[in-house]
């Protein structure tokens, strides 16, 4: 299913007599065969989908830093800024292979990315951090994979609410 092919910007900017249509659209569609369309079931996918993309930016993050000793900070830095871009790249390749530009394909995704990113690297970088993960010399260290364990689920929580309430708005929509 094209389903990415129908992606439109958030309908904050789409002029009010397309709004309906896009509410509508994105309702009434089941998600790659991921759901019934539902709000639960779109939330799901879509936290489940920013979780891979933050994880292996922060996982990269992570070792990278940890691996050549940086401090916990920089290391957390490093981190967030792998978790963004990992993420934006997963959210914004579904959109291009469907034949939108780069720039078209962030226009639509920007907003709603943004913030799922933004808490979900931000509560998994707190549970790592007070787990100690961040904090240890080596990556064989026991308590770096148990921060990075627990920073998942945790970041996933956190994200799946943002998530709900995004796309109930119609502030995050379902490309991807």
């Amino acid at each position: 299913m094209q389903h990415e092919a129908h992606c439109q910007a958030p309908s904050h900017t789409q002029p009010a007599h397309n709004q309906h249509a896009l509410h509508e659209h994105n309702h009434s569609h089941a998600h790659h065969g991921h759901g019934t369309g539902s709000s639960f079931s779109l939330a799901t996918y879509a936290t489940l989908h920013c979780l891979l993309g933050c994880a292996i930016g922060e996982l990269a993050g992570l070792m990278i830093g940890v691996s050549l000793g940086f401090d916990p900070w920089m290391t957390i830095t490093l981190a967030i800024v792998l978790g963004f871009a990992s993420g934006y790249t997963l959210g914004l390749w579904p959109l291009v292979r469907t034949g939108k530009t780069w720039g078209d394909a962030f226009r639509i995704i920007w907003l709603g990315e943004t913030i799922s990113i933004a808490v979900m690297e931000l509560v998994m970088n707190l549970t790592d951090y007070h787990v100690g993960g961040v904090q240890v010399s080596s990556i064989l260290a026991p308590q770096f994979w148990m921060g990075y364990l627990l920073a998942l689920p945790a970041g996933f929580f956190a994200a799946w609410t943002v998530n709900y309430w995004l796309l109930n708005r119609n502030i995050k929509q379902p490309c991807h």
